[in-house]
């Protein structure tokens, strides 16, 4: 049963089947298993005389009726448009062979690092095809254990998570967060581990944070926010989150508010150091880096939290206390980042000691193990780890499989490891490997895998090997790969020259035998924003697609968080367009170098990436043969409005400002969509319980962009994923249907993929 939203009755526009008025009209081919091709007229949505002034601008709003997705006339369209899309794909003849594909590629076992506390270990597995990874505890990091908490018992159709989990400091109890059909609304619970049975604490309304446990285990500092009306859960606008704490056995209201930020844009969040001394509490001013730093001494709680790092200067986290200071990972002084020490009282920046200095790659992150600083750098998106003393000498540099990456599953440093244990673990991924759990002892300098992932059909093994990043060059290639990688692919790093931004990186993955002939189907993959980088990683879907015959090509672009401060400025604000450009330049690239064509060239990105996605479908239509926008920002003018979209002021800008408003207006990408252009087609995807980026935002761009299409060439289809977010936490079952829908489209419009056999 495909995802179809549930809603009234709704006429549906009728549409053919013919190949051959397809071929006339448009040259395509049949495509793998496909022996018709659908044309089709989408049920038209009703345009409304809505307008809106700013800043003295009249600007049309047709769709805004869209944005009440509990309406009758919304839920009737949507369920219309579902109808025709799955109609089509399933026309499309070859959804069930690439299902069918997906799921034997995502058929492997994936484990995450292992936790330790106290005697204790605790590890999150899935054998395979599970819709939720399960936690497991264990007595040694090697052990089979037993499961503690598995959240596949929640539901039935596997649509209840567990997006954020914490371990108390001996590893006796364990605080975890249930999320539903996706939404960013959590309720935590406690469970007691060794009886392995929940508590009666339930703590509802909580978003956007973390729990961070008291060091005697008596409770636990947790995010709480105020609870929506009635019917506007996934809607309204979300006031910033307090930092409270809850003591064990007693009622939620009886909790104690510890930290309130003072202006409705400050977004905080909490830790406890590990020492258990201090509470330390890290505020942004919406989604922006720079950083303002309160501690707690829990000592002495009466006196209140103190400023460590003053205000919003500068990117500023702490590492971990040593020797009665904090060591605090900062840009201060360091585009690219440098560890501090900082006294309590300190005035600034002026009387920070520093104990490693910038260097040439990015600092992502750095923890304590053992005694030792692992820093986490980035070269290129790519990781590598040094080895630090506290005192700040380099001790090791480990070496890494080329073009690979540390998972940030649970934080940016990469390594799980503690103060008082000399073995830090961390998990190595690849475009074309699952990942590996590796396992460092910090006081021998012995580096070796911990455990391999186990692949499944249609993968085959490769030997571990690989080497030290090497230097920037033209082309880079990967020398070795992790174990469970796939001999079929290989993966290449190109860097494409932009003007007015210099070399932008692009990851290159492909088949052995597949090279540059012109014809090559392309998914362009991209991001660009919010300082989150983009590094090596695993998803089955891009595999199946590179192992298909396709080329995925995932492009480093400005905004993003791979080179610091600089590059991040370079993407942000009133350069936003140069995220544009560049993925635009990636393109045209893909087309000089020999690779492919335009009309062969599909775009794909999600939230942020679904922004950008809609900004160049709008701006370079020609450059594409198809775009895929996901959960993305469309409506530049109205975003803020909704949810924690006010957050996103710090990167995009805030329409209330008449010079940032143009910057908005210029890009926005439902209010830039051409009528009279040649665009490529299109297939909408969002959820139903995305309240993030709420999914008003894709059925407004889906209408505009099949109201600019009717009569053309151009196919708009809107995919709306039922009991679904914003992406996380969807169940496994549902992610490969979803993928195979998305694949089925590329192969539609892009391809033929599964081009020929391999050597």
């Amino acid at each position: 049963m495909r995802p179809v939203w549930v809603a009234g009755e709704a006429a549906i526009s009728s549409w053919e089947l013919s190949a051959a008025a397809v071929a006339r009209s448009t040259g395509a081919r049949p495509v793998g298993s496909v022996a018709l091709v659908p044309t089709l007229q989408p049920p038209e949505a009703p345009r409304s005389g809505q307008t809106d002034t700013y800043h003295g601008e009249v600007v049309a709003d047709p769709y805004r009726w869209l944005e009440d997705s509990a309406s009758d006339a919304t839920r009737s369209w949507v369920a219309a448009q579902c109808q025709v899309t799955e109609e089509v794909l399933s026309a499309l003849g070859g959804r069930d062979h690439l299902r069918d594909r997906l799921r034997r590629a995502w058929d492997h076992q994936r484990r995450q690092v292992p936790v330790g506390r106290g005697t204790r270990w605790f590890q999150e597995r899935n054998t395979g095809l599970q819709d939720q990874d399960v936690l497991y505890v264990m007595d040694a990091p090697g052990d089979e254990g037993s499961v503690l908490l598995d959240p596949n018992a929640f539901s039935d159709a596997g649509t209840v998570s567990v997006p954020s989990f914490a371990l108390s400091p001996q590893g006796n109890l364990l605080a975890y967060a249930t999320s539903e059909s996706g939404s960013d609304w959590m309720t935590w619970h406690v469970r007691d581990v060794a009886g392995g049975r929940d508590r009666d604490d339930i703590l509802s309304w909580s978003k956007f944070g973390n729990a961070a446990w008291a060091s005697d285990e008596s409770g636990f500092y947790y995010p709480m926010a105020p609870p929506p009306l009635a019917g506007q859960e996934l809607t309204a606008s979300n006031a910033p989150v307090r930092i409270a704490y809850h003591r064990l056995g007693t009622p939620q209201r009886d909790d104690v508010v510890v930290y309130e930020p003072p202006r409705p844009d400050w977004m905080a969040d909490a830790e406890v150091t590990e020492d258990g001394r201090y509470l330390v509490v890290t505020v942004r001013v919406g989604t922006g880096t720079e950083t303002r730093v309160e501690v707690l001494d829990l000592e002495q709680p009466d006196a209140g939290m103190s400023v460590l790092v003053e205000g919003f200067t500068c990117r500023a986290e702490v590492v971990c206390r040593a020797g009665g200071a904090f060591l605090v990972m900062t840009d201060a002084g360091a585009p690219r980042g440098r560890l501090v020490r900082v006294q309590p009282g300190a005035a600034g920046p002026d009387e920070w000691e520093e104990v490693v200095g910038e260097k040439p790659g990015l600092l992502l992150g750095a923890r304590n193990c053992g005694g030792r600083l692992l820093c986490h750098y980035l070269v290129d998106a790519c990781s590598a780890v040094h080895v630090h003393g506290m005192d700040g000498a380099l001790l090791d540099e480990l070496v890494l499989p080329e073009l690979s990456s540390l998972s940030q599953r649970y934080s940016a440093a990469g390594a799980e490891g503690r103060e008082g244990s000399d073995v830090a673990h961390f998990k190595l991924s690849s475009f074309t490997s699952p990942g590996q759990v590796w396992a460092y002892d910090v006081s021998t300098g012995v580096l070796v895998p911990a455990q391999s992932p186990q692949t499944g059909p249609g993968l085959a093994h490769a030997v571990p090997g690989g080497g030290p990043p090497s230097a920037p060059a033209a082309v880079r290639v990967a020398a070795g790969g992790l174990a469970g990688a796939s001999r079929d692919l290989v993966t290449e790093q190109v860097f494409v020259e932009v003007e007015g931004i210099g070399r932008v990186p692009v990851f290159l993955v492909h088949r052995r035998d597949v090279h540059p002939d012109g014809d090559v189907p392309v998914l362009l993959w991209g991001y660009g924003g919010f300082n989150i980088p983009v590094t090596p990683a695993y998803s089955p879907w891009t595999a199946v697609f590179a192992e298909l015959g396709g080329l995925l090509a995932v492009a480093v672009l400005p905004g993003g968080g791979e080179y610091g401060r600089e590059w991040y400025e370079a993407g942000r604000l009133a350069n936003k367009q140069n995220v544009f450009t560049s993925f635009c330049e990636c393109a045209r690239w893909l087309v000089s170098s020999g690779w492919s064509r335009p009309s062969r060239i599909a775009m794909n990105g999600g939230s942020n990436g679904g922004l950008l996605v809609g900004a160049c479908l709008t701006q370079q239509p020609e450059l594409f043969g198809a775009a895929v926008p996901e959960v993305g920002v469309l409506d530049m003018l109205r975003y803020h409005l909704f949810t924690i979209g006010w957050a996103w002021k710090s990167d995009y800008g805030d329409p209330a400002d008449p010079v940032q408003y143009r910057w908005l207006r210029a890009y926005s990408p439902l209010h830039n969509v051409d009528p009279g252009a040649t665009h490529p087609h299109v297939m909408v995807v969002t959820a139903d319980h995305d309240d993030r980026v709420v999914p008003a935002h894709s059925f407004k761009f889906a209408a505009e962009m099949q109201h600019a299409c009717r009569g053309g060439k151009a196919k708009v289809l809107l995919r709306v994923e039922r009991s679904a977010g914003h992406g996380h936490g969807i169940p496994t079952g549902k992610l490969i249907d979803e993928r195979a829908d998305v694949l089925a489209f590329l192969d539609w419009a892009v391809g033929p993929l599964d081009r020929g056999a391999r050597p």
